[in-house]
């Protein structure tokens, strides 16, 4: 028991003493803060050459183009469906429980930015105008798109046995060591960011807000025991169940302490080879989850919307309203950047596309912070799902038979 979930005992046990800091001692728990923040600026500051390395890498070294082009079609309609699925739970849910019942919230006014335009919105998702801007976890789809490109080209230059391609599998290696070696100081990062995040914001968790975490929090847990294994028996049958639960436990601890889907990236990969998903889609599935794969931010959203809609007293019903609710959340979880807070943009966007108030817009934020941590949990745990549902699609049913007689 404690060889297997060793890490993951050490990150929980990490983040209560923190959480029970911040409660007891909060001057105590805001003095932390730097701790925790140094773990976290190293976590990100690997994600960037962790992204680009190892997509292209996977990339470069694949001499079956046929066999990349089934990767990314099985990537892209795994997330489409899995946040499909999310969307539909999420609707049944908040008509069946208000997330903004009995809720009295002093509407205080802000100022919102002007909204962008659609298509500058694609532009500004798919690509940068500066090679610099892709050295920013801001800009992880941008730097995904170059990834690939590069990759491409490295095999048509020579794939994995030329200069390069051996170069970047050498980069990969090294990479994973310093990962290994960040994360031996987790606990203490972690629990350092959790004791000054309850110190800070204690207590507006149990405050006018307490309603919608009821709401959202059961949700998100029903999501997880129902739907993963649904998925993990998909990709895998009764052992790829039985390997998702043995090795989910730390991507998904990482992800609801630092709220963020790159720092738990390093994670998910270790996750991806002890599971035995093959490395080359694990290095291109996972780091297109960071932006693309958002159940956890689907199930949000909507309740977001949900939330916003009871509290201006505007009735949420409705084919249209419930299409255009899915639509928002999902565009909404897509111009998330990874980070915590990153879902600013998108509440902003769920405030205009709907017509709220430019007061909503702190309602809605201060209901994102509340549910950053499981939301993230979703997203990012969810990652390693589907790259074993992926596996599943390239390798075919037997692929977790193929991983365990080569291991």
């Amino acid at each position: 028991m404690w060889q297997q979930y060793r890490l993951p005992i050490l990150l929980l046990a990490g983040i209560a003493i923190g959480s029970i800091i911040g409660v007891v001692n909060p001057t105590l728990g805001q003095g932390l803060k730097p701790i925790g923040q140094i773990f976290l600026n190293l976590m990100f500051t690997i994600v960037v050459p962790l992204v680009f390395i190892s997509i292209a890498s996977a990339v470069g070294g694949m001499a079956n183009m046929k066999r990349l082009g089934k990767i990314l079609g099985g990537t892209i309609g795994c997330f489409l469906i899995t946040g499909a699925v999310a969307g539909i739970c999420v609707l049944l849910w908040v008509n069946l429980f208000s997330p903004s019942a009995g809720t009295s919230i002093a509407m205080t006014t802000t100022e919102m930015g002007e909204m962008q335009s659609a298509s500058d919105m694609i532009v500004g998702a798919l690509t940068v105008d500066d090679f610099s801007k892709l050295l920013s976890k801001s800009n992880m789809l941008p730097l995904i798109i170059f990834a690939i490109i590069f990759g491409f080209c490295v095999a048509a230059c020579g794939g994995e046995d030329s200069p390069m391609g051996k170069l970047l599998n050498n980069l990969n290696s090294i990479i994973m060591k310093f990962v290994s070696v960040i994360m031996i100081i987790a606990p203490i990062g972690l629990g350092a960011y959790f004791a000054n995040l309850v110190a800070e914001y204690g207590p507006e968790i149990i405050g006018d807000y307490g309603r919608s975490m009821v709401v959202y929090y059961p949700l998100c847990l029903l999501y997880v025991v129902i739907f993963f294994p649904l998925y993990a028996f998909f990709a895998g049958g009764t052992q790829g169940v039985k390997r998702m639960v043995k090795h989910i436990l730390t991507p998904a601890v990482t992800a609801f302490a630092t709220q963020s889907s790159a720092a738990t990236l390093p994670v998910n990969k270790e996750a991806c080879a002890k599971i035995g998903v093959p490395e080359d889609i694990s290095d291109i599935v996972l780091p297109m989850g960071c932006t693309m794969h958002m159940d956890g931010s689907v199930l949000s959203s909507i309740t977001k919307i949900a939330f916003l809609f009871g509290v201006f007293q505007m009735p949420f019903t409705g084919v249209g309203t419930y299409a255009m609710a899915i639509l928002v959340a999902i565009l909404s979880a897509f111009v998330l950047s990874g980070a915590p807070g990153g879902g600013l943009v998108g509440e902003m966007l769920i405030v205009s596309m709907f017509g709220f108030p430019a007061e909503a817009f702190p309602l809605i934020a201060t209901l994102g912070f509340l549910f950053d941590p499981a939301a993230t949990c979703l997203n990012a745990s969810g990652d390693t799902i589907a790259s074993m549902m992926v596996a599943r699609i390239v390798e075919g049913k037997d692929w977790l038979k193929k991983a365990r007689s080569s291991t």
